[in-house]
């Protein structure tokens, strides 16, 4: 009997100073949750809405019509646009959208008025241009700018630091949560802890808030996690190696290209359409070696400062349905295997890692249901951001009520 009184008072201590804690820093980060939640939701189905708002960004379908190749595509885009300089395409079925850099000798990167230039991906046509997020050029960049909100606040590095730090703490705070929804004591403990996956119909707007906020946060706990965790990912690089290093057999992607000497190369002998085909076969090889099935080709890039070329494709390693990170990285004069990366199947840690962008992003391949899923976690974390701070001002204002009934 003492025993059991002495977990229960030291489970008590606990919650009085942890419940403070839980309640400030959740206060703190509730403009940031809001954010990303509304963010979240919308670029969910980005592609469809950048259709419905910039239509002539996107190809008409041509049922049984080839594209044409990545080579031919990345040429068509430094014709069209000679005073930059390919960095790497991406062919999506419905188009084809090339990164561009300033040519070497440019001094400022600001001195191209676009990044981005899009083609038709059957007959190599421009269908247009812009500065990615750039909200000056007018609705073409909403998406692409809600998109940076979601990704870094706008605000380039500053934004992914402040972001990755509210992962973190977001990551810890629902930990810290879910330990608050537990009963003082073991006894009886299912039974008591079921309470508080319930929302019981009240009259007390308090009551009900707390419901709404306490089970709404238990359900979707599992979600909640994986997105607060895949930000730390995505914006707090080196924490999550660090964790993700300690517990699983995991390569950073940085560290594996570290690993080797950079060479970098302005101008690689190999021209794109030879990139194209030493791309096809390497990966062709790779998928013979390593047992895996090769879809289309999506990607071709072209990095100076490490002097590779990076092609890309669908392949059966991919969680993501939309994007592929199957890829092959080789020397851009010499053709030679530099480096491979395949989001399964190799390290524990990586396939983890893969799971969590695509969880992230609601890309698992196949799965529309999971998408829709995703887009409504996001209006569900706004909605248990202001059940909190519904909490916080009842509570506050019951305090004030009782000081001035006091002072009475």
């Amino acid at each position: 009997m003492t025993r059991r009184l002495t977990e229960r008072a030291w489970a008590s201590v606990m919650r009085r100073v942890l419940l403070p804690i839980h309640r400030y820093v959740g206060l703190t980060l509730v403009p940031f949750l809001i954010m990303l939640g509304l963010t979240g939701s919308i670029i969910t189905y980005d592609a469809e809405l950048e259709r419905a708002i910039s239509p002539h960004l996107f190809a008409t379908s041509r049922p049984g019509e080839s594209p044409l190749g990545l080579a031919v595509l990345a040429q068509r885009a430094e014709v069209l646009a000679p005073e930059a300089r390919l960095a790497y395409i991406i062919r999506n079925p419905d188009q084809a959208i090339a990164r561009m850099r300033p040519r070497s000798g440019a001094s400022e990167p600001a001195q191209l008025d676009f990044d981005q230039l899009f083609l038709d991906p059957f007959t190599g046509a421009e269908l247009g241009r812009r500065r990615e997020g750039d909200l000056s050029q007018g609705l073409i960049n909403l998406i692409p700018f809600i998109y940076s909100l979601h990704r870094d606040l706008a605000a380039g590095p500053t934004g992914v630091f402040v972001l990755g730090v509210t992962s973190l703490v977001w990551t810890v705070d629902c930990v810290l949560a879910l330990y608050l929804t537990l009963p003082l004591t073991p006894a009886g403990f299912w039974r008591r802890w079921l309470r508080s996956w319930r929302v019981k119909r009240s009259d007390n707007s308090f009551r009900l808030n707390f419901d709404l906020h306490r089970a709404g946060s238990l359900w979707s706990w599992p979600l909640l996690v994986v997105f607060a965790w895949s930000g730390v990912m995505m914006n707090l690089t080196s924490t999550y190696d660090v964790v993700t290093g300690s517990l699983f057999d995991y390569q950073p992607p940085w560290k594996v290209i570290a690993s080797a000497s950079p060479q970098p190369n302005e101008n690689p002998r190999l021209a794109w359409s030879e990139a194209e085909k030493i791309g096809m076969r390497m990966m062709s090889e790779q998928a013979a070696l390593r047992g895996f099935t090769v879809g289309r080709p999506n990607s071709l890039g072209y990095v100076p400062s490490l002097g590779v070329y990076s092609y890309g494709a669908a392949s059966g390693l991919d969680v993501r349905g939309r994007s592929s990170d199957t890829s092959i990285w080789f020397d851009g004069d010499s053709g030679e295997l530099r480096w491979t990366f395949f989001p399964t199947g190799e390290h524990t840690g990586n396939t983890i890692s893969s799971w969590l962008w695509a969880l992230h992003f609601g890309d698992v391949a196949g799965s529309t249901l999971y998408r829709a899923l995703v887009f409504l976690l996001g209006l569900w974390v706004v909605g248990l951001s202001v059940t909190g701070v519904a909490i916080w001002q009842l509570k506050r204002s019951a305090r004030n009520v009782q000081r001035f009934r006091g002072i009475r």
